[in-house]
């Protein structure tokens, strides 16, 4: 047996789910029902309830789905929305997708989430909406986000792609602000084997409008009574997650004892920082994301790769560094939070089908490097 440990391998997610798969795939393809279908309304049934929220729109992708809320919400040229900068770039490209201006801030340096102070120091008069993200599978610190966006009459979307079943106080991501995103890119949680993603809301007159701006703007077939685009959640797509959602609660449990393992077998080890969760937050570990410090990270990624352990980083460049947002007007503002993070983080192989075995592996070598460089 190879003591190679991967990242993420997918092929046993789908040994494991075979036969409900093939079945649903089958099911599909029998049909003749290939977009618009009886699975997506199952689906957009199962994930709501799952989400506890009233509404779920399925959706192409998680760009579509926060660049649809802006614009159902009538943000667009001329206004701002501030995101956090050490996202992914998705967030903050919804944003300039639907014409407004994304107004990138710091992170908060224990949680690695948005920082609710630096988001009202960030307020202006063109501030539309706040669109935070659920980092790393642990939901952002919701109460004084939300305080803050009724002081200043704001709408709240929450990015949830990182945070299918997390909770915040006992409230679970998606239910939370006024629209909730989430991307069921294969690599979440809550994966489907290609493109795909959602948005969750109470707002049933949102929920409406949604439902038009996805279907080329259309109530009534041929009939269009807005501008809208192709954003729709493939029929196979929903079949296949309908059957992994049944298993997803499990999954984010297995997550969970994973990341207790690591956190007893490296806690108190000297050169790296733990991911830090706060009492009112019950993650679901997207990735378990540790910083290693003194400047050692690129030799720790080569001696992970040399011994077969898979790791990925997220993100190595700040949304305030992309080229693409060379633009933005961010000379008076500082993000060394996010620019230390982005080099010293490192996230470790946590997928629900990696064994206590493969586990204590990489803890193991990261025990061994850091014996040796610290």
């Amino acid at each position: 047996m190879s003591d190679a440990v991967p990242f993420l391998d997918f092929k046993r997610t789908y040994k494991a789910l075979k036969e409900p798969l093939d079945r649903a795939y089958q099911t599909v393809m029998e049909s003749g029902i290939y977009v618009s279908g009886p699975h997506v309304t199952a689906f957009e049934k199962a994930f709501s309830d799952y989400s506890e929220a009233k509404h779920c729109i399925g959706v192409a992708n998680g760009l579509e789905a926060i660049t649809l809320v802006l614009q159902a919400w009538g943000i667009g040229e001329g206004d701002e929305v501030i995101c956090a900068t050490n996202s992914f770039v998705a967030t903050a490209l919804g944003v300039t997708r639907a014409n407004a201006t994304p107004v990138l801030v710091e992170a908060d340096a224990k949680t690695f989430n948005i920082d609710p102070q630096e988001i009202e120091k960030a307020i202006t008069s063109r501030t539309k909406a706040i669109a935070l993200t659920h980092l790393y599978g642990q939901t952002a610190d919701m109460d004084p986000i939300l305080a803050i966006a009724k002081k200043h009459n704001l709408k709240v979307l929450e990015d949830a792609a990182q945070a299918h079943g997390a909770r915040y106080k006992g409230k679970r991501a998606g239910s939370i602000g006024d629209a909730a995103t989430f991307s069921f890119y294969p690599t979440k949680n809550l994966g489907a084997f290609g493109d795909a993603g959602a948005i969750t809301t109470n707002d049933h007159v949102l929920s409406e409008k949604l439902k038009v701006l996805r279907n080329y703007g259309s109530k009534i077939k041929y009939h269009h009574e807005v501008l809208g685009a192709n954003s729709r959640l493939d029929e196979l797509q929903a079949a296949l997650l309908l059957e992994k959602l049944n298993v997803l609660q499990e999954w984010n449990q297995r997550r969970s004892d994973i990341a207790g393992l690591y956190a007893r077998e490296l806690d108190g080890v000297a050169g790296i920082i733990l991911p830090f969760v706060p009492e009112w937050a019950e993650p679901v570990w997207h990735v378990f994301a540790v910083l290693v410090l003194n400047g050692k990270r690129d030799d720790f990624t080569t001696y992970l790769s040399d011994n077969k352990i898979g790791f990925n980083i997220h993100y190595p460049v700040p949304i305030h560094m992309q080229n693409c947002y060379s633009n933005l007007p961010l000379q008076e503002r500082q993000f060394p939070i996010a620019e230390t993070q982005a080099k010293q983080l490192v996230s470790l192989p946590c997928d629900a089908y990696h064994t206590d075995e493969e586990i204590l592996r990489v803890c193991k070598v990261v025990k061994e490097f850091l014996g040796k460089n610290t």
